[in-house]
C-alpha cells in the first residue's frame, strides 16, 4: 500500500490550487493570497458624488503623492502592495496641497484594505474596510460585501437572491447596514456566494418595501464585489431612500465602479 506524507499531500494541494487559480485568472487572488502570505494591499475608491461640481482628488501615501492623481467620482484603483505596519493614506484636492481627509492603516500580511472616499461632515471623509481575505485554497466562490454611503437611507437591508425569489420568504443577505457601515463589518471576511445569476434588491431595514431593484445581474465565480449604496441626487440629497448602487470589482481593468440600473 502506498503511503502519502502530509508534506506531499500539501504540495499536491498547492500545485492543484495553483493550476485552478491560473485557470481562473490571477489578479489579486493568487496562491499567496489564499495562503495568507501576500504582502498587505491597499486600494482607493471614490464615491463622493458631484457637489454639484465634481470633486477630484489626489491620493498620498505616507505624505508622498502616489500615481493616483486627479481621481474622479466612481474610480476604483487596483490594489497595490504596501509594507507591514502603519500606512497613512490621505486625499487632497486634485493638484493642490489642501488635505481633505486621512486614515491610518495598520497593514498586516495577507490583508486587503479598501479606503473609501465618501461625503463627510465637511467635504470628504475616508473610511477603511479591512478584509482578512481568508478564502479557501481551492474555493471558486464569489466574495461580496455591502457598504451604505446613503445619508438619505441610513439603515438598509440588501437582498442578493435568485431573480425569482420572493424576498418576503427570505432573510436579507446583508441585514441592517447602517450609514457609513459595511456588512460584513471591517476586519471580517466578505460573504461567500456561488457564482450565477442574481437579483439585487434594497429595502429599508426591517421592511420588505423595495427602494432599489437591479433586475438580473451576473456574479462570476471568484468575483470580489463591494456593493455600495449612494444618494441618487448627490451629496445634497433630501428625498428619503432615493438611492443608486455601485459595484466595485476587485482589480477590474476599467478601474471604475459599475452603476447598476434601477428596474
Amino acid at each position: 500500500m502506498k503511503v502519502f506524507s502530509k508534506s506531499r499531500l500539501g504540495m499536491g494541494l498547492v500545485v492543484a490550487a495553483t493550476a485552478l487559480l491560473a485557470a481562473c485568472g490571477g489578479g489579486d487572488d493568487g496562491i499567496d493570497d489564499r495562503l495568507d502570505l501576500a504582502d498587505p494591499q491597499i486600494r482607493v475608491m471614490h464615491v463622493i458624488p458631484p457637489l454639484p461640481v465634481a470633486l477630484n482628488v489626489d491620493v498620498l501615501q505616507n505624505g508622498a503623492r502616489t500615481n493616483l492623481s486627479n481621481v474622479q467620482y466612481k474610480a476604483v484603483s487596483k490594489y497595490w502592495d504596501v509594507d507591514r505596519g502603519n500606512q497613512l493614506i490621505s486625499i487632497n484636492n486634485a493638484g493642490s496641497n489642501v488635505e481633505l481627509s486621512r486614515a491610518v492603516i495598520d497593514a498586516a500580511t495577507g490583508h486587503k484594505y479598501t479606503v473609501v472616499a465618501l461625503p463627510g461632515e465637511g467635504v470628504a471623509d475616508l473610511m477603511v474596510i479591512d478584509d482578512p481575505y481568508d478564502k479557501g485554497l481551492i474555493s471558486d466562490k464569489a466574495r461580496v460585501r455591502a457598504l451604505n454611503v446613503s445619508r438619505n437611507a441610513q439603515n438598509i437591508d440588501v437582498y442578493l437572491t435568485a431573480p425569482e425569489t420572493d424576498i418576503n420568504a427570505v432573510a436579507p443577505t446583508f441585514a441592517n447596514v447602517g450609514y457609513k457601515q459595511a456588512v460584513p463589518a471591517s476586519r471580517s471576511d466578505s460573504q461567500e456566494l456561488e457564482g450565477g445569476t442574481y437579483r439585487l434588491r434594497v429595502t429599508t431595514a426591517g421592511s420588505k418595501a423595495v427602494i432599489f431593484d437591479s433586475g438580473s445581474v451576473s456574479l462570476d465565480d471568484n468575483a470580489d464585489w463591494l456593493i455600495t449604496t449612494i444618494p441618487a441626487e448627490g451629496i445634497g440629497a433630501v428625498v428619503p431612500n432615493n438611492i443608486k448602487v455601485l459595484v466595485a470589482k476587485a482589480n477590474d481593468d476599467s478601474q471604475t465602479a459599475v452603476e447598476l440600473t434601477k428596474q
